[in-house]
C-alpha cells in the first residue's frame, strides 16, 4: 500500500462495486503502489489507437517513470483510480490539481485535469461513465470544484462521456484539441442523467438473471429428490427454452446426463456459455463453484444454498466473502438461501426454483424475500387467478432469500420498464436503503401499481437481512411509502386482493360506487363497508334473487353509463328457480357490459355455500325420488360457483376473447420489448417512462386488464377497490406534486454562519432558548419570548416586562407540555394572580430549581399543535404534523412527509390526521388559520434542507388561531451530517 511519506492514508471508503451498463458489475478503488504489475499489463491490453487517443502520440509501452508517476498518488492532489474485474484493471482514471497557469499545484487551488484510458474489450459498458462519478466525487472530497480535460477531436467516445454527464461546461478549440471545462457541483441534469444509467444498468442486470440463454444447476444429484436435483427437474417441467445443463463434481468418467439434460463435473467443463447458475451446493463448497463460475464467464448466479447471514455472526461474514468474490468477477447473486426465480414469457420460459409448478403466465411482477411467503402468494395467485372472465397469472417472480446483493430496488428497476409487468407486488421483511426504496417506489407508481405488504413491523429484521438502523417506527415508514405512491397492505390476503383488480380493472376516476345485486341485504354489506373506506357508495339496487343474466346485463351497462358513478360493485348469491343464471351464462352477461364500457373498474362480490342445491333438495318434499330426474334438470337450484370452477365452455370463450385482445397486446409489447431493450444496451439518452396503466384509450380491445375480479366477501372487495381509489388519486396529485416556495425573508446565510460557529465547539449540540429563537427567526419562525422566573419577584420583572396577561408555565422534563398535570397557569392578569399561582405551582410539584418556571405572554386561543422534524440515517429528513396533548399522542395521530415539502405536501400534511376536522370548524367551532399553518411547515422544511446539520427541530406547542399562530415552545438540535449516497455516485450496497 502507500508509503509512510504519502500525506494521506488509503482511503477506504473510495472502494465501491457497480452495476454497469450491461448488467455486470465492476470494482473501482484508489491506484497504489502495489498496482505496477497490473496496470503494465492493462497497459499492454490496450490498442495502439486508444493508447494515442490518451497520450497524443504513439505511446507503445509505459515506462518506469510512468508506472511510478501512475501508481504513487497523494489521494488529495494527485489520485488514480482503476475498475477492475477479476481482480484485473479495465479502465483507469487520474486527476491531477492544477493552479491557474496549469502547472502542478495544492490547494487552495481548485482546479484538475481528469485523463481517462479503458480498455477496448470494456469500451461501450459504461465503465468511463462510472468512472467519472466516482473521481468528481472524491474531488470534491478533497476541495477540487472544477475540472479541464483535453481531447482529440477524433475521440468521440470520451467527448460523449463528459458532454453527456450533465454538468454545466465550457469547450474550446486550441491547437487540434478540444478542452473541456465543467463545474463538478451536482446538477438537476447530471443527478438526472446518473440516475437514468444507474435505472438502465440495474434493470439490465436483472433481466439478465430473468431471461438466460442457457442455465446450469451445480449441485444436481444423481438420483431424483434434493434440491438441485428438484430445480433441475423444475426447469425442465417449465419447459426452458435455453440450453440447461447439470453439474456434478461427483459424476464419473462415463456419466454424460442426469434425468435426459447434459451433464458435466465443473461448470468449467461445459463448452458453451453459461448465463445462469443455481447454486445448490452445501455453504463450504459454494466458494469453489463461484470461482468456477467466474473463470467461465458466467453472468449471474441464484444460490439456494442456507448456511449464511441467517445462522448467526459466522454464517453473516461466509455471506459478505460470498458477495466480495462474485462482485470480483462481475456476477450478481440472487440469494443466498433463496426460494429462486420464474419468468413465464413463452420465449423464456424460466422456473429456476424450488416451485414444483410454474405458475400462470399473466402481467403480475412478484417479489418475496421470504420462501414461506413466496410459496404462499404463489399458491393464492394459482387458486385465485381465475376470474369471473378469464384468469390472471405472474409476468416474473423473484424470492430473493437473504438478499445479500439484489435486493428488491434492483428488480423494481426491472420491472419500471418490463413490458409484460402491469402491477408490481411486494412482500418485504426489511427495506435496506429506505431513501432510494421511496424515490424508486414514487417512479415506478406513476406507471404501474405497486402494492406492498411488510412483514417484521413490529421487531427486528430477519437475521439474514442486514439493514441500516432507523429510528422511525412503522407507522412513519409506512406513511412515508404512501407518500411515494405505494398502496401499503396489512396482509397477504390484502396483497393478493389489490393486486387482482389493479390487474384486471382501470383505475376509477374517484370514490362513487354503485352497487348492484339479486341480495339485498349483501347490497348493504357492501354499502357499510364502503362508507367504512371513505367511498361514497349510491343506494344499492336490489335485482331480487329472480334475476336473469338479462337483468344483470341491462343493470350493469346502465350503472356503467351513469356519469354519477366511478366503479361498479355486483353481489351475487346462489339462487332458486328455473330463470336463475348460471355462472357461465352470468359471467358472459357481466364480461359483455364491461366490455362495451371499459373505462370504469368493475368487481363482484360472490357467496358461495357449497352442496347448497344438494341440501335443500335432501331436506324438501321436492327432493327427488328413485327413478325421477334430478331437480336441477327441471329448473332446481343452480349454485353461483367460484370462478375458479367455471365450466369448460366459459373458459374457453373466455381464452378466445383473450387470444382476440392479446392479438394487438401482444404485438405492441414485441415492439415495446425490443425498444426497451435497445435503449438498455445501448444506454445513451435519458430513460423513458413506460405509458401509465390505465392510459389505455376506451375502445381499445379488451384484454387480461379488462377481466373482472371475484371475491368471497364484500369487505374484501371493497377494501381492495378503496386502495384502487385512494391510489388513483395519488397519481393525480404526482402528475402536479407542487413546488417548494421561495421566502424573500429567509437569511439562509446567515443561518449557515450561525450553525458553523455553533459546530465549531461542538460535534453535536442541542440549542438553548436564545440560540433556537435566533436560527428559527433567520427563517421567518418567531417563537413566542418565555422569560425564566426562579423567584416570585422575578417572575413579576418578567411579566411586567413582557405585559400582562401572562401565563406561567414549568418547563421541568416531566411537566413540560403536559397542561393535563397542572403544570400551566393562563391568563394571570395582575402581580396577585400571578404571585398565587407561583405559589400554588412550588406547593404541588416543588422547588423552583425543580420546576424551571418560565413566564410567557399569552397567545391567541386556538388549537394547539406539534411540528417536528428529524433526519434519519435510512429514510432521510422527514416532516411530522400532529394536535398537541396526550390523547393524539397516545393515538399516535401523527402525519408525515418527506423534506423537502411542497406546497401540496404541506396541504396535506395538515388534512391527513384523523382529528384534523378541529382545525376546520367541528362542531361550530371557528375554523383556524391552516394558511399560517401550512406556511410553518414550509418554512421548517426549508430550513432542514438547506442545513442538513439541523438533525432535529421540535414546535410545541404551535397555537393556530383564526388569525395567524403563535410558537410558543422550540428546540433545535445540531450535527455533523450524516453521508447522503443518493446523492454521491452509484454504487452497490455493502451489508
Amino acid at each position: 500500500m502507500q508509503t509512510s511519506s504519502d500525506r494521506h492514508e488509503y482511503p477506504a471508503h473510495w472502494e465501491a462495486d457497480v452495476v454497469l451498463r450491461d448488467g455486470g458489475t465492476a470494482r473501482i478503488r484508489p491506484i497504489t503502489v502495489d498496482d505496477a504489475e497490473r496496470l503494465v499489463s492493462f497497459y499492454e491490453q490496450v490498442s495502439d489507437e486508444s493508447k494515442y487517443y490518451r497520450f497524443f502520440a504513439p505511446y507503445p509501452r509505459l515506462s518506469a517513470k510512468d508506472v511510478h508517476r501512475f501508481t504513487h498518488h497523494d489521494f488529495v492532489d494527485r489520485v488514480g483510480l482503476a475498475a477492475t474485474v477479476g481482480g484485473e484493471f479495465i479502465a483507469t482514471v487520474r486527476y491531477d490539481r492544477i493552479g491557474a497557469d496549469g502547472m502542478p499545484a495544492s490547494a487552495p487551488a481548485d482546479e484538475a485535469e481528469v485523463a481517462f484510458l479503458v480498455q477496448d474489450a470494456h469500451q461501450g459498458r459504461g465503465v468511463a461513465s462510472a468512472l467519472l462519478e466516482h473521481i468528481a466525487a472524491v474531488a470534491r472530497e478533497r476541495g477540487i470544484r472544477r475540472f479541464a480535460a483535453e481531447v482529440l477531436p477524433a475521440n468521440t467516445k470520451m467527448i460523449k462521456v463528459f458532454t453527456d454527464a450533465g454538468y454545466q461546461q465550457k469547450r474550446s478549440f486550441e491547437d487540434g484539441v478540444v478542452r473541456l471545462e465543467f463545474d463538478l457541483e451536482p446538477t438537476d441534469r447530471s443527478v438526472a442523467v446518473q440516475r437514468a444509467r444507474e435505472q438502465r444498468a440495474e434493470a439490465r442486470s436483472v433481466q439478465r438473471l430473468l431471461a438466460p440463454g442457457s442455465v446450469a444447476v451445480v449441485g444436481a444429484g444423481r438420483a431424483p429428490g434434493g434440491v438441485g436435483r428438484g430445480v433441475l427437474a423444475n426447469l425442465l417441467g417449465a419447459g426452458f427454452t435455453g440450453r440447461l445443463y447439470a453439474v456434478n463434481k461427483a459424476l464419473g468418467e462415463d456419466e454424460k446426463e442426469l434425468g435426459g439434460v447434459p451433464a458435466h463435473r465443473s461448470v468449467t467443463d461445459i463448452e458453451g456459455p453459461v448465463d445462469l447458475a443455481v447454486v445448490a451446493v452445501p455453504a463450504a463448497h459454494v466458494p469453489e463453484v463461484v470461482a468456477e463460475c467466474g473463470e467461465h464467464g458466467v453472468q449471474g448466479l441464484v444460490v439456494v444454498s442456507a448456511g449464511y447471514a441467517e445462522s448467526g455472526p459466522e454464517g453473516r461474514e461466509r455471506q459478505r466473502e460470498l458477495v466480495r468474490q462474485a462482485r470480483t468477477y462481475g456476477m450478481r447473486i440472487i440469494g443466498p438461501n433463496a426460494f429462486g426465480i420464474i419468468n413465464t414469457a413463452p420465449d423464456v420460459r424460466l422456473n429456476a426454483s424450488l416451485a414444483p409448478q410454474t405458475p400462470r403466465s399473466g402481467r403480475i411482477g412478484l417479489f418475496a424475500q421470504s420462501g414461506a411467503i413466496g410459496i404462499a402468494l404463489l399458491s393464492r395467485l394459482h387458486r385465485r387467478g381465475g376470474g369471473v372472465t378469464g384468469v390472471t397469472g405472474v409476468s416474473t417472480f423473484v424470492s430473493s432469500g437473504n438478499r445479500a446483493d439484489v435486493s428488491g430496488n434492483d428488480v423494481l428497476q426491472y420491472w419500471y420498464e418490463d413490458p409484460d409487468t402491469d402491477v408490481v407486488l411486494m412482500y418485504l421483511e426489511s427495506i435496506g436503503n429506505p431513501r432510494k426504496f421511496t424515490r424508486l417506489a414514487r417512479r415506478t407508481a406513476a406507471v404501474k401499481p405497486l402494492v406492498v405488504v411488510q412483514g417484521a413491523r413490529h421487531g427486528s429484521a430477519p437475521q439474514g437481512h442486514a439493514v441500516r438502523a432507523t429510528r422511525l417506527p412503522h407507522t412513519t415508514v409506512s406513511a412515508l411509502l404512501r407518500q411515494a405512491g405505494v398502496i401499503r397492505v396489512d396482509t397477504i390476503t390484502e396483497l393478493v386482493d389489490a393486486g387482482l383488480l389493479l390487474a384486471r380493472q382501470p383505475l376509477p376516476a374517484g370514490p362513487r360506487v354503485a352497487i348492484l345485486g339479486n341480495s339485498e341485504s349483501l347490497g348493504m354489506l357492501t354499502y357499510d363497508a364502503c362508507l367504512s373506506e371513505g367511498l361514497r357508495p349510491l343506494p344499492p339496487l336490489d335485482l331480487t334473487t329472480g334475476a336473469t343474466a338479462r337483468d344483470f346485463h341491462a343493470a350493469l351497462s346502465r350503472a356503467l353509463a351513469d356519469d354519477s358513478c366511478d366503479a361498479v360493485v355486483v353481489t351475487a348469491i346462489p339462487a332458486l328457480g328455473e330463470a336463475s343464471p348460471g355462472d357461465a351464462e352470468l359471467a358472459e352477461a357481466l364480461r359483455s357490459a364491461a366490455t362495451a364500457n371499459p373505462a370504469k373498474p368493475v368487481l363482484v362480490v360472490h357467496v358461495e355455500l357449497g352442496g347448497l342445491a344438494e341440501a335443500l333438495s335432501a331436506a324438501a318434499v321436492t327432493a327427488p325420488q328413485a327413478g325421477e330426474k334430478p331437480l336441477a334438470t327441471t329448473g332446481g337450484a343452480r349454485p353461483f360457483r367460484p370462478a375458479e370452477r367455471l365450466p369448460t365452455e366459459g373458459a374457453e370463450a373466455s381464452t378466445a376473447s383473450r387470444a382476440g385482445g392479446a392479438h394487438v397486446s401482444t404485438a405492441s409489447r414485441t415492439g415495446g420489448t425490443d425498444a426497451s431493450t435497445a435503449s438498455r444496451t445501448e444506454g445513451s439518452g435519458a430513460s423513458t417512462a413506460p405509458p401509465a396503466r390505465g392510459a389505455e384509450s376506451p375502445t381499445s380491445p379488451p384484454y387480461e386488464a379488462h377481466l373482472i375480479p371475484a371475491y368471497p366477501a364484500a369487505e374484501r372487495a371493497v377494501r381492495a377497490l378503496s386502495e384502487a381509489v385512494r391510489h388513483a388519486q395519488w397519481r393525480r396529485e404526482a402528475a402536479d406534486p407542487g413546488r417548494v416556495p421561495e421566502y424573500e425573508d429567509i437569511d439562509e446565510r446567515g443561518a449557515a454562519a450561525q450553525i458553523d460557529a455553533l459546530l465549531v465547539k461542538n460535534e453535536g449540540l442541542s440549542l438553548g432558548a436564545a440560540a433556537t429563537g435566533a436560527l428559527l427567526a433567520r427563517y421567518g419562525i418567531r417563537v413566542r419570548e418565555a422569560r425564566p422566573a426562579p423567584t416570585p419577584d422575578e417572575a413579576v420583572a418578567a411579566a411586567e416586562a413582557i405585559g400582562y396577561p401572562v401565563a406561567l408555565k414549568t418547563t421541568a422534563p416531566h411537566l413540560r407540555h403536559r397542561a393535563d398535570l397542572g403544570g400551566v397557569r393562563l391568563d394571570l392578569a395582575d402581580e396577585e394572580q400571578l404571585r398565587r399561582a407561583y405559589a400554588e405551582l412550588t406547593t404541588l410539584f416543588g422547588g423552583p430549581e425543580e420546576l424551571r418556571p418560565v413566564v410567557q405572554g399569552m397567545a391567541p386561543r386556538g388549537v394547539d399543535t406539534i411540528v417536528r422534524t428529524v433526519v434519519d440515517p435510512a429514510a432521510g429528513a422527514v416532516l411530522s404534523f400532529g394536535l398537541a396533548g396526550p390523547a393524539s399522542q397516545l393515538l399516535g395521530d401523527m402525519a408525515h412527509r418527506l423534506i423537502p415539502a411542497t406546497e401540496r405536501d404541506a396541504a396535506s400534511l395538515v388534512r391527513s390526521i384523523r382529528t384534523a376536522p378541529l382545525l376546520f370548524g367541528w362542531r361550530g367551532s371557528a375554523p383556524v388559520d391552516t394558511e399560517a399553518l401550512e406556511e410553518l411547515l414550509l418554512r421548517v422544511s426549508r430550513l432542514v434542507d438547506d442545513h442538513p446539520e439541523v438533525v432535529a427541530v421540535s414546535l410545541e406547542p404551535v397555537v393556530v388561531a383564526p388569525h395567524g399562530l403563535s410558537v410558543l415552545g422550540a428546540t433545535v438540535r445540531l450535527a455533523r451530517p450524516p453521508a447522503r449516497d443518493d446523492l454521491g455516485p452509484r454504487t452497490l450496497p455493502v451489508y
